[in-house]
Order: structure tokens, then C-alpha cells, then sequence
């Protein structure tokens, strides 16, 4: 079995050769798209889809609404990105614009997730938790509510159109549109108040650019999810190109056990009866009906299959039904099944072993009990996890460490400093207080160092001092103009600090400031 098979360039120069006709004509660059239409599973693996599917739209419709009490000074809203504000809340985190990095982190860890996954268990993400799987298999309900199973719908496709078939076309098409509304919806929930969005979206006061944003996305999900289906993974998705490079002979795939389902026949029985070796395989092709790709996975394996295992559940299903074991097509990786394939070569059809097709009752025990747990336990997968999880840590540690109030500062340009009538010498500074809580704060800012020198707010005060209280208002920067003084001549240049300190929330900003002046007269 190989992960992916290549084209023969003779055969690739051949069919081309054969396609062009007597009059030069080529044939189109691209074929025409031929209608899939998955047929309705029954198994494991679909009730574990049903699950992950209501999971992932349960969040992500419902999330918006979720509220979060932070006081009175902050947005209740547990799951926001305050564009206006420039702030992102999740739950008890907030993010400012300057923390970006966070974002720049739990999208590393995106990546890694998805090499682990890969590496450990083949296109679980593709065959699960994929939006765009996701979507299908949501638009395949309606479908199948509206136009029937599969059979049904060939029929209902092929047929002229009558008043019938323009009902439940008109009704399929409206439910999917009106899915993607709600989809598009719900996206913009995320940047604005939702009940206060809703309402205004409702009157048609809401801002333009949030009827732009659900128009789009209501057009994406209607047309990627409802009309191009599995032409998205196979065309447009880079993963299934990319994914070769994640996996190894000891990545979990679905496999077809040709070792035991070859050679096939509809009539096994008086192939039997005749002396004839046969297969379990008895090619009903109800691996084939249920695939939401189109394939037939007994091809072997081929970039089209997002290892949904739909077509596990279909076989197993009819093995139960003739009496055979599970397993003719399942989870395995290219290690065992050429295992499979050598001892099944050297001493005729082996016998089925448990250990070797997964599953075989068919319940989660056995899942676990059958599991070849190296296929975790391997370099390339560690290593993957080690990543991942170093970096969520870190991530972490940082969180809960971080400091809430900032202090910046900006020496004046010009004039750098100002020699006054008594010999003084006067710099000016601005600072900015970053509060980062959603409360108003009492900060104390100081000078330390720079001897003799003192400062003036004049926002706040016409007297020179060396501390001065600062009321700094929730989520917000505090922009003050400070002047530093120093009464008697120093250094060229003098650092010294200024100190921001809460005492009530233990926080504390430093910033080493310079101070210029004209030097000492020798």
C-alpha cells in the first residue's frame, strides 16, 4: 500500500496523446465535477461525528452570547475582540494590541497541534473537526431531510424538473442560505456586544461593514459548504498536499485489508462451492456510497480521503450482516499492513487476528484494548508534543506573570532640555500609564536618582515634587506632560528612573529615563 501513487508519466503522455482529436482539439483543462451524493452511515464513527459536529457548532454559535462579569468598567461579554478599543477578552484574559504575541503563540501552537495530530492518527482534523467538514455534514442533514438518502436524490437529480422537484429544490437551497446568515452572524457577534448587534441589525442601524461581513460569509458558507463540497478539500485546501510530509509508515489511515478482502465476489458462496478462492470482500460498494469524497477507498490510499471512516462503519456494518469479522477496512498504519500483506503472501489467507484489525466488537474498550500504543510513542510524535506543550506552558507562565501597569516614556525632542534664568536645568518628558484592568487605579509615580532634581505635572499640580499621585482610569492609557528640574549642574547626561507603582495590586513600572544638560564649565 502506498500513502500516495503517482502517475505514470508514460500513461499521463499516452492518455494525453489519445485525447486530442482529428481536428487538434484539446480537451478542457479542467473536468467537470461529478456529483457525489454520500449515502447515510450507521456506526461508530458517524455517532462520533454527530458528536464533534454538534460540539464545534455548539461553540461557536452559542460562545457570543456567553457573558463574563469584569465590573462596571469593562464588557461583559466572555468572548470578544473590541476592535475600537483594540482589546481581545477571553474570560478572565484581556490582551492588548503591545501582547500580540499571544496570538502569534496560540497560532504556533495551531500549527503543531495539527503535526501532531497528523503524525499520530492521520487527517483526524480533516475528518472531524474541519469547519468545512463540519459544514457539509450539516447541509448533508438538510439534504437528506429535504430530497431523501442517496438513492432518492440521484433519482430527484437526474429527473426534469417538475413542481416537486422545484419545491424541495427551492427548500433545500433556502435552509442553506439561511445557515449561512446565522454563520455569518454569529461571526460578527464576536466583535461587537451581541444582544446590542443583534438588535441593531434587526432595525438596520448596525453599521455597513457589518452586513458586508455576514453578506460574505453567508455567500462563502452557502457556496464552499453547500455547492462545492468535496471539490474544497481537493482543489482549493493545501493540507492534503502538504500532509505527506506528517506522515510515516506508522501513521494511522484507513486502510482497505486487500490481503484479506481480495479476491472479491458478489457470489461467494458458489465461488466456494467451485473450488474458487474468494475474498470477504463481496463489493457491494457501500464503502463507496457513503464517502463523502467519492472514492473508493479499496484504490488504496489517495489525497481525496479525509479519513472520515465512514466507509469502516458501511463495511462493518455488511460484515455483520454476512457473518465475517470487522475490520476488512479500518485504521491501520503502512507498517502493519505490509506485515499483514508479507504473511498473507508466504502462507496463503492468515487467519484474523484481533491484534491486527482494530475494533473488532465494535465498542470503545476494544478500541483501547486494541490500540497499538507505539504508534503514539514514537520520536517524530514526541517531539511534536514536546513543542506543543512547551510552548502552551510558557505561554502560561508568562500569563500569570505579567505585569498590568506599564510605564512608557518619551524624551522632548527639542529643545532636549532648557537652561533657566537661575541656572536650573529643565527637561521635558512624556508619559503614558498603561492601566490594564478594568478598574480605575491610584497609581504613585516617583523619581529615583538624579540628586536635587524634582518634577512638575502641571496637569496636576503648580508645585515641584519628587512623588505625585496619579488617578489612572480603567483599560485606559494616562498621557501626562512631566517636567524634570535638576538645581545644580551635573554629568553631560544623567539616567535616573521613573517609577510607577499600585501598592493595593502589588504592580510596578520602571523606566530609565536620561536627563541632558550642557556639561560643567572646567
Amino acid at each position: 500500500m502506498n500513502l500516495y501513487t503517482a502517475p505514470d508519466p508514460k500513461d499521463v503522455e499516452r492518455i494525453s496523446a489519445e485525447a486530442v482529436n482529428a481536428k487538434g482539439n484539446r480537451p478542457p483543462l479542467y473536468a467537470a465535477r461529478k456529483k457525489v451524493f454520500p449515502k447515510r452511515a450507521e456506526g461508530r464513527f458517524r455517532r462520533f461525528k454527530w458528536i464533534v459536529m454538534l460540539v464545534t457548532l455548539g461553540i461557536y454559535y452559542l460562545a457570543p452570547w456567553i457573558r463574563w462579569d469584569r465590573g462596571p468598567y469593562a464588557p461583559d461579554q466572555a468572548i470578544l475582540v473590541d476592535l475600537a478599543s483594540r482589546r481581545f477578552f477571553f474570560f478572565f484574559v484581556e490582551i492588548w494590541p503591545q501582547e500580540f504575541y499571544y496570538v502569534a503563540g496560540l497560532l504556533v501552537m495551531a500549527g503543531f497541534g495539527l503535526f501532531l495530530v497528523t503524525s499520530a492518527v492521520g487527517r483526524a482534523w480533516c475528518g472531524y473537526a474541519c469547519p468545512q467538514t463540519v459544514w457539509v455534514d450539516l447541509f448533508l442533514v438538510v439534504e437528506r431531510a429535504i430530497e431523501g438518502d442517496r438513492n432518492a436524490r440521484m433519482k430527484l437529480d437526474s429527473a426534469p424538473y417538475t413542481f416537486e422537484k422545484l419545491r424541495k429544490r427551492v427548500a433545500k437551497h433556502a435552509i442553506w442560505l439561511l445557515i449561512g446568515v446565522v454563520t455569518g452572524g454569529a461571526w460578527i457577534f464576536y466583535f461587537a456586544d451581541a444582544p446590542t448587534l443583534l438588535i441593531s441589525l434587526a432595525k438596520g442601524s448596525a453599521p455597513a461593514v457589518a452586513y458586508a461581513t455576514v453578506a460574505t460569509l453567508t455567500a462563502t458558507t452557502y457556496v464552499l459548504g453547500g455547492l462545492m463540497r468535496e471539490q474544497v478539500c481537493t482543489y482549493m485546501c493545501p493540507w492534503p498536499r502538504i500532509q505527506g510530509a506528517m506522515l510515516d509508515e506508522n501513521s494511522l489511515v484507513v486502510t482497505y485489508n486487500d490481503w484479506r478482502g481480495e479476491p472479491r465476489s458478489r457470489h461467494s458462496k458458489k465461488a466456494q462451492s467451485a473450488g474458487q478462492s474468494v475474498g470477504d470482500c463481496v463489493d457491494c460498494n457501500a464503502c463507496v456510497a457513503v464517502c463523502p469524497m467519492g472514492i473508493d477507498i479499496r484504490d488504496g490510499q489517495q489525497m481525496e480521503c479525509i479519513t472520515c471512516a465512514l466507509c469502516i462503519d458501511a463495511c462493518d456494518n455488511v460484515m455483520d450482516k454476512i457473518g465475517k469479522p470487522r475490520g476488512l477496512i479500518a485504521y491501520a498504519t503502512l507498517s502493519e499492513y505490509a506485515q499483514n500483506m508479507s504473511l498473507a503472501t508466504d502462507g496463503g489467507r492468515m487467519p484474523i487476528q484481533p491484534a491486527k484489525v482494530r475494533n473488532t466488537d465494535g465498542t470503545f474498550a476494544a478500541s483501547i484494548r486494541h490500540f497499538n500504543w507505539r504508534i503514539i510513542f514514537r520520536p517524530r510524535v514526541l517531539f511534536y508534543a514536546t513543542v506543543w506543550i512547551a510552548i502552551g506552558l510558557g505561554m502560561l507562565v508568562h500569563l500569570a506573570m505579567r505585569e498590568r501597569l506599564e510605564l512608557n516614556v518619551v524624551h522632548d525632542r527639542n529643545p532636549q532640555y532648557v537652561l533657566e534664568s537661575d541656572g536650573s536645568i529643565r527637561n521635558g518628558y512624556t508619559l503614558r500609564i498603561l492601566n490594564m484592568v478594568p478598574a480605575p487605579r491610584k497609581v504613585t509615580l516617583r523619581l529615583e536618582g538624579l540628586d536635587g532634581a524634582t518634577m512638575r505635572i502641571p496637569e496636576l499640580s503648580k508645585e515641584d515634587a519628587r512623588t505625585f499621585t496619579i488617578d489612572a482610569g480603567p483599560d485606559a492609557a494616562t498621557s501626562l506632560k512631566v517636567f524634570v528640574t535638576r538645581h545644580a549642574h551635573g554629568d553631560a547626561t544623567s539616567g535616573f528612573l521613573f517609577i510607577a507603582e499600585d501598592g493595593e495590586h502589588q504592580d510596578r513600572a520602571i523606566y530609565k529615563a536620561a536627563f541632558n544638560s550642557p556639561g560643567e564649565t572646567q
